[in-house]
């Protein structure tokens, strides 16, 4: 079971808000919308992916992490080093 199994059908519904917005801005271009407000939309999605990401980031290292830590061994250090490679990934982006 994945850490965020428990909040699966929340994500899904932010998700598919995200996908609704993302095809906003598909219309905005199509139309020939103002630069700057299609830009404030790029923004307002990008920051709804972040917050999605942080929400997983968070149930990985309460569930996952937490567990692997539990069982100890070279486990918890693939796990620890694979939490903090997806966090220098999301810092990057």
């Amino acid at each position: 079971m994945h850490g965020y199994t428990d909040n699966k059908e929340a994500h899904l519904r932010r998700l598919k808000r995200i996908e609704g917005q993302v095809r906003g801005l598909q219309r905005m271009i199509e139309n020939d919308d103002y630069c700057i407000d299609v830009l404030t939309q790029i923004s307002a999605a990008t920051r709804a992916l972040q917050a999605v990401s942080l929400g997983l980031l968070d149930e990985h290292l309460k569930h996952c992490v937490s567990e692997a830590i539990t069982e100890g061994g070279t486990k918890a250090d693939e796990k620890i080093a694979e939490a903090s490679n997806a966090i220098a990934r999301l810092v990057r982006s």
